[in-house]
């Protein structure tokens, strides 16, 4: 099964700047392998069920290490027999509309 999982996760208690803190995620969804985008509210990771909860779960861990109070929301849209859905999704719309969409 394939899954699309969006999540974001930001430190409640380190002030209004915690780009330094989102980074640290970014460089374990890089290591990971899984496929992603960074979008401006959040990353879309793809992969199968266990593989972007246990990134997710690995940002967490490394998050908590320093950080006391942290917001995660997370959105999850599973399919069977669907792949490549990252960028699949996107290009059913734009041949829907006729034109390529704006993307982040």
């Amino acid at each position: 099964m394939s899954v699309l999982l969006e999540f974001s996760m930001s430190p409640l208690d380190k002030g209004e700047s915690v780009g330094a803190y989102v980074a640290r995620s970014l460089e374990i969804i890089e290591k990971s392998g899984v496929n992603y985008r960074l979008n401006p509210m959040g990353t879309v990771l793809e992969g199968d069920w266990d593989t972007v909860f246990n990134v997710v779960r690995d940002c967490y861990q490394r998050m908590s290490q320093d950080c006391d109070r942290i917001s995660v929301g997370i959105k999850v849209d599973a399919r069977k027999g669907k792949e490549n859905r990252l960028e699949g999704k996107i290009e059913s719309l734009e041949r829907r509309l006729g034109h390529p969409l704006k993307k982040s």
